[in-house]
């Protein structure tokens, strides 16, 4: 069994990879969704996010406006700060309750699929560290495309709120290149499930 911890900056394209390796067969523990649903309404997290920030962040169904909160600890990071501190906890309880369940199952390859993996201290449970890499113009033009509310300024702050990507490089066992087409990281992790299916799965695929 090979536990996988994949990460990557904002708009490098790692939720591209991460369906790339679920196609392959892996299963995936994905971080973000995670978030969405420890701030359901009445959650934990829900109610000391709300209890900080006010009312103000409330969508009339009672949920977070994520777009609304986002403009407001990416101007401010100690409030990303603070919000971390809310959250983290109960993603890295349910990351870790999802891992121990499919080891039990007997999973050949599980990937933590977390843009804070190494941030949060995660890198420290899995056997190897992916890091999905773009440069900053793609990041940026991506984040753009994808986001087009946002302005420039703001686009930059959430690309500088993480850890640059030359760090995230120095924990990385394997680095995939997502600056060009679809298909050339279709290639790259071809590649990569061939070689780990030489060391760590029962047969190779």
């Amino acid at each position: 069994m090979l536990v996988v911890g994949l990460t990557g900056s904002i708009a490098c394209g790692k939720s591209t990879v991460s369906l790339l390796l679920k196609e392959k067969g892996a299963v995936i523990i994905d971080a973000d969704k995670i978030a969405r649903q420890i701030m359901q309404p009445g959650k934990p997290a829900w109610i000391k996010v709300v209890n900080h920030f006010g009312q103000q962040i409330l969508k009339e169904n009672n949920e977070i406006d994520r777009k609304k909160l986002a403009d407001i600890v990416f101007e401010d990071l100690e409030q990303l700060k603070r919000l971390n501190s809310f959250t983290h906890p109960e993603i890295l309880k349910e990351i870790k309750h999802q891992l121990e369940y499919y080891e039990k199952l007997q999973k050949e390859v599980i990937v933590i699929d977390a843009a804070l993996l190494i941030e949060v201290g995660l890198h420290k449970i899995v056997d190897e560290v992916w890091v999905v890499v773009a440069d900053e113009k793609i990041q940026l033009e991506r984040l753009m495309t994808r986001e087009k509310n946002l302005s420039i300024k703001q686009a930059m702050d959430r690309i500088k709120s993480q850890m640059p990507q030359k760090e995230k490089l120095k924990y990385a066992h394997r680095v995939i290149d997502n600056n060009g087409s679809i298909e050339n990281t279709q290639l790259q992790v071809d590649k990569i499930w061939r070689e780990i299916s030489k060391r760590w799965l029962k047969k190779s695929q």
